[in-house]
């Protein structure tokens, strides 16, 4: 079985790929920036590197990228592939949801259902790692801006979707299906930030923004489209308890990781470097 990995760079491929290396299970990379030793151009929004990249693969672990999937299909049935893992998102559940994070999602796991491969689908819903992009502001010293700060989020280890991914990958019993992956916890961005604040042994605070504001400052990072689909789902959020699911601890067979763990393996990428 060869299992090609796409989007090597990402922080969920990373963990996988660690997770087949200790385990003796062949794969190769894939990555738009094939910078990493062993790894083959794959960028998922150009068809003409999927040749190569599927060459010999059974199984795909596939990050969403609405604009090449449908070329990206025809090539890996081509090339012989069975099953295609996609990490997409929990926005897809929302059937009123058209916001492009949703629809882009949503695309992507049409096309795959519809065709001949063998889909298994990972819906995470807020990634924990997402707290890195408060980590300029409060290396600095500076409060973080929100327009939610009582948004409820379900964070999630990329540790435990990247061992829920492996499990699906060389489990046979387990694909085919579709899982929602959430963390353990409903958190809002100030509990995440008081939680960050223990990790780092200081307070965080934060300031309240609206969400033009927000927006004007994330535009450098953020396209538009998707910044609108965040604010929307903070929003939503705001106030009400995010839904939890079981299903990390039906994978991997143990319970997801708390945001409180995460922020203690990650608290050096918030402090000052200086």
């Amino acid at each position: 079985m060869s299992i090609l990995v796409t989007g090597a760079r990402g922080a969920v491929a990373r963990r996988l790929v660690s997770l087949l290396s200790a385990r003796g299970v062949e794969h190769r990379l894939g990555s738009r920036e094939p910078d990493i030793p062993g790894t083959v151009l794959c960028d998922l929004s150009d068809p003409a590197t999927f040749p190569e990249a599927l060459a010999g693969a059974r199984s795909v672990f596939l990050y969403a990228e609405a604009s090449g999937i449908d070329a990206f299909v025809k090539e890996a049935t081509a090339a012989g592939v069975e099953h295609v893992v996609l990490l997409s998102s929990s926005a897809v559940l929302d059937p009123a949801a058209g916001n492009q994070l949703a629809t882009a999602h949503r695309a992507v796991e049409e096309v795959l259902l519809a065709s001949p491969l063998r889909t298994t689908l990972l819906r995470p819903g807020a990634f924990a790692s997402n707290a890195l992009g408060w980590a300029g502001l409060l290396r600095a010293g500076l409060p973080v801006r929100l327009p939610y700060p009582g948004a409820h989020t379900d964070p999630v280890h990329e540790a435990d979707l990247a061992e829920a991914a492996y499990a699906v990958l060389t489990d046979p019993a387990l694909a085919g299906r579709a899982y929602t992956l959430t963390g353990p916890q409903s958190l809002t961005f100030a509990d995440q930030l008081s939680i960050l604040g223990r990790a780092l042994r200081r307070p965080l605070s934060y300031e309240t923004v609206t969400a033009e504001q927000w927006k004007a400052e994330a535009v450098a990072h953020i396209p538009g489209p998707f910044a609108d689909a965040l604010l929307d789902c903070w929003a939503a959020g705001d106030g009400v308890p995010a839904a939890l699911t079981d299903e990390v601890s039906r994978l991997t067979g143990r319970p997801a990781r708390s945001f409180a763990t995460w922020a203690e393996e990650h608290a050096d990428d918030f402090r000052d470097r200086g």
